[in-house]
C-alpha cells in the first residue's frame, strides 16, 4: 500500500510540475500588462529597484531568490529580515498596502514558478532565518516546493497563529492532490476579492516566528 501511495505521490508532483510551467508562462504573457503598469507605479512611488528580491528556502530547504514587487521603503542599514518585519507599520506604503491586500504583490513570483523555485500551490517560503527554529514536524514543510498561494493562505492567512499555520503546511504536504490544488486556488480568488487576512490582530502583516518552547528549552539545557 506504501508503494502504491509513494508512486502516486510521484506522479502528481511530475505532473504538478508540468502543470505549473504552463500555467506560468501563460500567466506571465497575459498578465504582462498588469505587470508592467504596476512596475510603473512601484517605480514612481518608491523609485528602484522595482523588485524585492530575497532569498527564502525552498524544496528541502534549499535557499532560492523570491522576486516580489516592493511594498516598503529599504528598512534601515544592518537591519535583519526578521527586524525589518517587525518594521512594517512604518515601512509599508500606501502602495504597498494595497499590493498586498490584492495580492498584486505577488505577481513576479510566476517567474519563481517557471524556474522551478516555487509551485502555483503549496506552503509560503519564509525567512531562512527560521529554519533553525522549526522542530522536526514543522520542518516538513520543505518536503514541496513552497508556493503562491497555499492551505494556511486561504484558512486564515496571517491570522492564525504560527503554530495553526505550520500545522496547517504538513496536512498540505500529507494531503497533497490535484483536487486539493483546485480547492485552494478557488478559495484563493474568494480570499483576494475579500481581502480577508491579509493583516494580524494588531500588526499589519505576520509576527516573526522565534520558534517553539520545546526548542527554547533544549538551547537552554
Amino acid at each position: 500500500m506504501g508503494c502504491i501511495v509513494k508512486h502516486s505521490r510521484t506522479a502528481y508532483d511530475v505532473l504538478k510540475r508540468v502543470v505549473d510551467l504552463i500555467v506560468s508562462a501563460v500567466a506571465l504573457v497575459v498578465l504582462s500588462p498588469l505587470i508592467a503598469v504596476v512596475a510603473l507605479l512601484v517605480s514612481v512611488k518608491l523609485g528602484l529597484p522595482v523588485i524585492f528580491r530575497q532569498r527564502r528556502p525552498g524544496k528541502d530547504a534549499r535557499l532560492f531568490t523570491v522576486y516580489k514587487f516592493r511594498t516598503m521603503r529599504d528598512a534601515a542599514p544592518g537591519t535583519s529580515s526578521a527586524e525589518a518585519v517587525g518594521s512594517d507599520a512604518t515601512r509599508l506604503t500606501p502602495l504597498g498596502r494595497t499590493l498586498r491586500s490584492t495580492s498584486l504583490d505577488e505577481l513576479p513570483e510566476f517567474y519563481n514558478v517557471f524556474k522551478g523555485d516555487m509551485s502555483i500551490v503549496g506552503p509560503r517560503p519564509l525567512l531562512s532565518e527560521y529554519l533553525d527554529r522549526y522542530n522536526e514536524e514543522q520542518a516538513r514543510r520543505h518536503e514541496v516546493r513552497p508556493g503562491i498561494t497555499g492551505w494556511a493562505q486561504v484558512n486564515g492567512r496571517n491570522t492564525v497563529s504560527w503554530d495553526e499555520r505550520f500545522k496547517m503546511d504538513v496536512w498540505y504536504v500529507d494531503h497533497r492532490s490535484f483536487t486539493l490544488d483546485a480547492r485552494i486556488l478557488f478559495k484563493t480568488v474568494s480570499a483576494v476579492l475579500s481581502r480577508e487576512g491579509v493583516s494580524a490582530p494588531g500588526s499589519e502583516t505576520m509576527q516573526p516566528f522565534q520558534g517553539n518552547a520545546e526548542n527554547d528549552a533544549t538551547k537552554e539545557s
